[in-house]
């Protein structure tokens, strides 16, 4: 069954007078000539996107869309009306936001992380910014001090809204955050912390005692080349992130141990390797 909404594999099967029959073996679609490149022949197959153009009819187009069907995606708002926004997703035909859909009234021009769906009842692409309706809240496949793929939702008063792995959802504290992201941003993050009640802290720094011998290595590496750096124990978080990319917790940790270890003098805002 040809999924709309969805990239297809189907095989071309005929010509006729308003494009390209494509077929999966038992339905066909439509391959309007505007969207048909010079070097396809009969018998090609090709990864087709299906959906309902503005007439409603179901076509498919070559293109590499924006955003499928069950995907989360930074879409920009093309056009706004009364009852909700739409969005472009690199075809002919925009994704409606109906106005219960939208977490925060839309604004033309600017883009959002969405989450993308087929309407059951009217086969047609919609998206909500609503994000936290479309992700799982039980049955997590990680752990504690696991890494996984984010993408940053928005800015709330507390940090960042991220999704992880496509599946959940979790929050990035402001004190866990030292350079900018911007909502659509993709990056690695780690399970800080999966709390009772089922929320998830993240951190974008790697936990665990394997990431302090890291960085413990990285800083007396640095030392033995410059032999004196202008940061210590109350160095900004902003100042160490900026010269290390750690955390000021591993920062301490790392320092500390190489403190004991009598490879280094250490102040407020000074280290100096023992030579």
């Amino acid at each position: 069954m040809i999924a709309i909404g969805k990239y297809n594999k189907l095989r071309i099967a005929a010509k006729n007078s308003q494009g390209l029959s494509l077929t999966d073996g038992e339905n066909e679609v439509l391959l309007p000539f505007l969207e048909v490149p010079k070097n396809l022949a009969l018998g090609d197959d090709v990864d087709a996107f299906v959906y309902l153009n503005k007439d409603g009819n179901t076509v498919a187009t070559l293109k590499e869309v924006l955003a499928t069907a069950d995907e989360f995606a930074l879409l920009t708002v093309v056009a706004v009306t009364e009852d909700g926004a739409y969005v472009n997703i690199g075809i002919d035909k925009d994704v409606f936001i109906p106005r219960r859909e939208q977490k925060r009234p839309m604004e033309l021009g600017e883009s959002y992380v969405v989450f993308v769906y087929l309407d059951d009842r009217s086969n047609k692409l919609l998206a909500s910014s609503k994000v936290d309706d479309f992700v799982a809240h039980q049955g997590y496949d990680f752990e504690e001090g696991d890494a996984v793929d984010l993408l940053i939702v928005d800015k709330s008063d507390l940090g960042y809204n991220a999704i992880i792995n496509d599946e959940f959802i979790g929050l990035l504290y402001h004190n866990e955050v030292f350079s900018t992201i911007e909502p659509g941003q993709r990056t690695t993050g780690w399970i800080k912390k999966i709390r009772v009640e089922g929320k998830i802290d993240l951190t974008l720094q790697p936990s665990g005692f394997g990431h302090i011998l890291e960085t413990k290595d990285y800083i007396l590496e640095e030392l033995r080349v410059v032999g004196e750096i202008n940061l210590g124990d109350k160095s900004s978080p902003e100042e160490i992130y900026n010269r290390f990319q750690v955390s000021k917790s591993a920062f301490k940790k790392a320092i500390g141990g190489l403190y004991k270890e009598r490879l280094i003098t250490l102040s407020d805002h000074h280290i100096k390797l023992i030579t």
